[in-house]
């Protein structure tokens, strides 16, 4: 009996560690900027450049700098950039200063991340999104992608190789 209570208080205890995609799911994004919204109800998001993003989308970057969404409680942000796809953020960028608190707080949040040994960085993968963190030199760099808005990237793309194929 003692053997189960004490398999069953483990159980328990490895399962609270676990990953908890659901409020990844549930946040959907960084601070107030969620994924999939319009670029244009961001405060202070401004134009950057076009870009071709995976060689094939247009795409535009902007960049916000609001007081609003530049710390992660005591560690300061340096640079958060945001990418759109028909006026839909499918990426956020958020550049901090190196501080293991981020990981501390992240994992806190989202349970234990996962590591990549190919890209050399840490993940968390829910259903409809993507976070990735990963340390460069004096830095952190928090990336959220969006899988619905790239997988409306693909379906587009599909359309406009259907078009050109009907056009024979």
């Amino acid at each position: 009996m003692r053997l189960l209570l004490i398999l069953l208080i483990l159980a328990t205890a490895l399962s609270v560690g676990a990953q908890d995609i659901t409020e990844l799911e549930k946040r959907n994004g960084f601070k107030e900027i969620k994924l999939g919204l319009p670029i244009d109800s961001i405060k202070g998001a401004l134009f950057k450049k076009d870009l071709i993003e995976r060689k094939e989308f247009e795409a535009k970057l902007f960049e916000t700098e609001h007081p609003d969404y530049m710390t992660i409680g005591t560690v300061p942000v340096k640079k958060i950039s945001l990418k759109t796809y028909k006026g839909l953020i499918y990426e956020i960028d958020v550049t901090t200063v190196k501080d293991p608190m981020v990981m501390r707080g992240l994992e806190k949040s989202y349970g234990k991340a996962t590591y990549s040994i190919r890209t050399e960085s840490y993940y968390w993968k829910a259903p409809s999104l993507s976070l990735v963190y990963k340390g460069h030199h004096k830095d952190i760099r928090l990336t959220y992608r969006s899988g619905p808005v790239i997988a409306m990237m693909y379906i587009d793309k599909g359309k406009q190789v259907e078009e050109v194929a009907e056009d024979f």
